[in-house]
C-alpha cells in the first residue's frame, strides 16, 4: 500500500481581507459578534470528537482561548463528546442541522473513523470552515522498553510483526492507524500482519503505555509532553521532514527509512447553515489565525501552520474522504 495516504496537505490559502473581515463579522445573528456597549454577550460552542487531553481537545481549546483572550468573541462553550473515536461527536454535528452557533474541531481521525464504523454522518456532509494545522507523529515507548532506538523497534518487528503491540489514540482510518500501517510497508512488513490496538485519544494511550498494555504509541506529540519531560516516555522518531524543536530523536528519514507522514486538523460546522454564517466563521477563525497568540500556540504545540479555508478545505477534505476509503479497502478493513 505503499504511497497512498500520506495525510499531509500544502498550506495555499492565508488569511481574509482584513475589510471583508470586518464586514462579515457585522453580519448580526451569527453568534460571532463580541460585545459592544449595548450588546448581548454573543457565544459559540465548540465540540470537541474525543476526550479531553487528546489532540483534537488541545487544538480546540487553544483556538476558544485565542478567540476569547483576543476578543474576537464572547466565551465559547467547550464540550468533549467521546465516542467511536469522533463518529459520535460526527453524529451530532449533522443531527444539529442548521445550528448557527456550532462548531467542531476534527481531522484525519474522524474522517478514517466514520468509514470504520460504517456511520453515514461523513466529514464531506458537514459545512467546512477552516483547516488549521498539520501535526507529525511519533513513535513513543515507556521509559523500560527494550527500544532504545527505531532501528531495535524495526529489527523485532520485522523478525515477528505480530509480537509487537502498537497502539494509537485513533480508529483505524485514523492517522494513529494509518501511520504504522505505512511505516510497515516502508520497513517490508506487510501492513495486514501489524497488531494494531485503538484507544480513543491521548489520555487513554498514554495509561495503555505506562501500563505496559502495548509496546509502541504512535500519535502526536504535544499531549505527551509532560511524560516525555518527566522520562516516563521516549520518543524513537518522529514522522515529518525535520526535527521537531524541544524532543531529542531523529526523524524516520534520519533513520534510513523513507516515510514523510503528517496528520491535520481542522473545523466543521453542521450542514444547513447560511451562507453568510459560514462567511462569519471562517472570517472569525481568519482573524484568529493572524494573531500573535496563535503563533505562539502553534510554536508551543509544535504545530505546522496549515491555514485552508471554505472551498479550498471543502475539496481537500472530498480528497482526503476517498483516499482514506481507499487504503481501508486495500487492507481489507471497512
Amino acid at each position: 500500500m505503499g504511497g497512498v495516504v500520506a495525510g499531509r496537505v500544502r498550506p495555499t490559502a492565508r488569511a481574509v481581507v482584513a475589510a471583508a473581515v470586518v464586514a462579515v463579522l457585522a453580519v448580526s445573528g451569527c453568534g460571532v459578534t463580541r460585545d459592544d456597549d449595548g450588546g448581548e454577550n454573543r457565544r459559540l460552542r465548540m465540540m470537541i470528537p474525543n476526550a479531553p487531553g487528546g489532540g483534537y481537545d488541545q487544538t480546540g481549546r487553544a483556538a476558544t482561548r485565542v478567540m476569547e483572550t483576543a476578543d474576537l468573541t464572547g466565551r465559547f462553550e467547550v464540550s468533549n463528546v467521546s465516542g467511536a473515536s469522533g463518529t459520535v461527536a460526527m453524529q451530532r454535528l449533522v443531527n444539529e442541522r442548521g445550528a448557527e452557533d456550532l462548531l467542531m474541531t476534527m481531522g484525519l481521525g474522524v474522517v478514517g473513523a466514520t468509514h470504520t464504523n460504517g456511520s453515514d454522518a461523513r466529514v464531506s456532509g458537514a459545512t467546512p470552515i477552516a483547516q488549521l494545522v498539520e501535526e507529525q507523529e511519533g513513535l513513543l515507548v515507556p521509559a523500560d522498553s527494550p527500544f532504545e532506538t527505531v532501528e531495535d523497534l524495526v529489527e523485532a518487528w520485522t523478525a515477528d510483526p505480530g509480537s509487537v503491540r502498537i497502539g494509537g489514540g485513533s480508529s483505524p482510518g485514523g492517522p494513529d492507524h494509518l501511520f504504522p500501517m505505512q511505516l510497515a510497508d516502508a520497513v517490508g512488513i506487510d501492513p495486514t500482519d501489524v497488531s494494531y490496538i485503538s484507544y480513543d485519544g491521548g489520555g487513554p494511550l498514554t495509561t495503555a503505555l505506562l501500563g505496559s498494555k502495548i509496546d509502541v504509541g504512535t500519535s502526536g506529540l504535544a499531549e505527551f509532553e509532560g511524560q516525555i519531560a518527566d522520562g516516563s516516555l521516549r520518543v524513537l522518531a518522529t514522522s515529518g521532514e525535520e526535527r521537531l524543536e524541544g524532543i531529542d530523536a531523529p526523524t524516520l528519514q534520519e533513520s534510513g527509512i523513507d516515510l514523510v507522514f503528517t496528520n491535520w486538523r481542522g473545523v466543521l460546522a453542521p450542514p444547513g447553515i447560511p451562507d453568510d454564517v459560514r462567511d462569519a466563521h471562517i472570517a472569525l477563525l481568519s482573524q484568529m489565525h493572524a494573531t500573535d497568540e496563535w503563533r505562539e500556540a502553534l510554536e508551543t504545540n509544535g504545530w505546522v501552520d496549515a491555514f485552508v479555508t471554505g472551498d479550498e478545505f471543502e475539496e481537500f477534505l472530498v480528497e482526503q474522504d476517498e483516499r482514506v476509503a481507499t487504503t481501508l479497502d486495500e487492507l481489507g478493513l471497512p
